[in-house]
């Protein structure tokens, strides 16, 4: 962690609700590191031209964005921040479509495929 430039960012970004604060809560106590974040990134494809890709990591890397929301650190690069901002994370256990799900009330396209994962 020492050395790593980062800026602190708010929930103008993203906001994790409660659904997805405890499930995240319990992987990374899970995994042994309760410190760690997750990352959420924007990448190229999936049906609408852009997808999430969110990955448990152990904090922040250069130049990311953190966010402390409902109890839990989410991280973001400032690519996907211009993409991710204004959005909120929830987490579903339904069979079809369960795991980690990004909602942005600013997308224009939407779609159901690669938004979540499951851990």
């Amino acid at each position: 962690m020492d050395g790593v430039q980062y800026r602190i960012g708010n929930e103008k970004l993203i906001r994790v609700l409660d659904g997805a604060s405890q499930r995240l809560r319990s992987l990374l106590t899970k995994q042994g590191r309760p410190q760690g974040a997750l990352r959420v990134a924007v990448i190229g494809g999936g049906c609408s031209g852009l997808q999430y890709k969110m990955d448990l990591v152990d904090g922040p890397a250069n130049r990311d964005i953190m966010v402390e929301s409902n109890q839990v650190r989410v991280v973001v690069d400032p690519k996907s921040a211009l993409f991710v901002s204004g959005s909120e994370l929830d987490y579903s256990e339904d069979l079809q479509k369960g795991g980690f799900k990004v909602t942005n009330p600013n997308a224009v396209a939407h779609c159901s495929c690669g938004e979540s994962f499951a851990a």
